[in-house]
């Protein structure tokens, strides 16, 4: 049972598009904020279309939502090393974090609930963040531990591995070699030599709706993944043994990202925190990840699969 209000920011986006279903199936509150109206993937009609990352509309979010439970999940997601991606994801991933902790912090709540991500480095001063999107996740996390620290904040940080499944956008790489294949193109990927802990999305909201109902000590920061690492040449090989065995992925068509590391989950400690592990096996998750697409692609045709 859930109880009292759950504020979920990004309720638009891939992760909270499937919360959100999952805690209303649960008959929990939900209150939903996006920064756009619902798109037709797994709607959610935003009770809020709000930008976080503007202190006064993040304040006014909270004052009139009053939350007991705050799942922020909004945050530009693109992991590319590009320039140009520095102050969009500084702004939808660090200063809308920080505008939370404070007005909630002020407010006072039961429990916030950031999404972290294992793209995060992990060390000391030496390390350096292989994309924008990863040094502002690194960045929010530190911002949430200091929180919880100085002002008491009761502040979970879930660092998500690699997340997939139905609804997930298009350029992503599992759903882009996913839609390729359904074409009968050759997935354009990178060398395929980088490792990956990857998770089932329905493992992931498990995980979520975990914390929601308050498992976990406040200020802990809980890996949410397998614990497996997967290189990307063996996910693309078996998407493509699903979709179109005759068709080889173009391995090298794309260049490796730079600084890029390998981070599998610590699946024992969380497990220990949470009572919670992933279930799904990368062949099931996959194959119900096509399906969905497949599905999708028939419906509205090849120039509407893109969520």
């Amino acid at each position: 049972m859930i109880a009292g209000r759950v504020l979920v920011t990004g309720a638009n986006g891939f992760l909270g598009r499937h919360l959100v279903s999952r805690l209303r199936s649960a008959s929990a509150e939900v209150h939903t904020v996006g920064r756009q109206p619902s798109s037709d993937v797994v709607p959610v009609e935003c009770r809020w279309i709000a930008n976080v990352a503007d202190e006064r509309e993040a304040r006014e979010v909270v004052q009139r939502v009053t939350p007991d439970v705050v799942v922020h999940l909004g945050a530009l997601t693109h992991a590319a090393p590009d320039l140009e991606l520095v102050l969009p994801t500084f702004h939808s991933a660090l200063a809308s974090t920080v505008n939370l902790l404070t007005a909630l912090t002020e407010q006072g709540c039961r429990r916030i609930v950031l999404a972290g991500s294992i793209e995060e480095p992990v060390g000391g001063a030496e390390v350096r963040p292989a994309s924008p999107y990863a040094a502002a996740k690194w960045a929010a996390s530190a911002y949430g531990r200091m929180f919880h620290a100085l002002y008491d904040a009761p502040v979970v940080i879930a660092r998500l591995a690699l997340t997939y499944g139905p609804g997930q956008l298009a350029r992503k790489v599992i759903p882009s070699a996913i839609l390729a294949l359904l074409r009968g193109e050759a997935p354009q990927v990178s060398s395929g030599a980088r490792a990956w802990d990857v998770v089932y999305v329905d493992d992931v909201i498990d995980a979520f709706v975990r914390l929601v109902e308050g498992r976990g000590p406040d200020g802990a920061t809980i890996d949410v993944g397998t614990g497996r690492l997967t290189t990307l040449r063996s996910i693309v090989e078996q998407v493509a043994a699903i979709v179109a065995p005759t068709i080889m992925p173009a391995f090298g068509a794309v260049a490796d990202r730079p600084l890029a590391e390998a981070h599998a989950a610590d699946a024992v400690a969380t497990e220990a925190m949470l009572d919670w592990r992933a279930t799904t096996s990368l062949e099931t998750g996959l194959r119900k990840t096509v399906d969905w697409y497949r599905t999708r692609m028939k419906r509205l045709g090849r120039r509407g699969v893109a969520p």
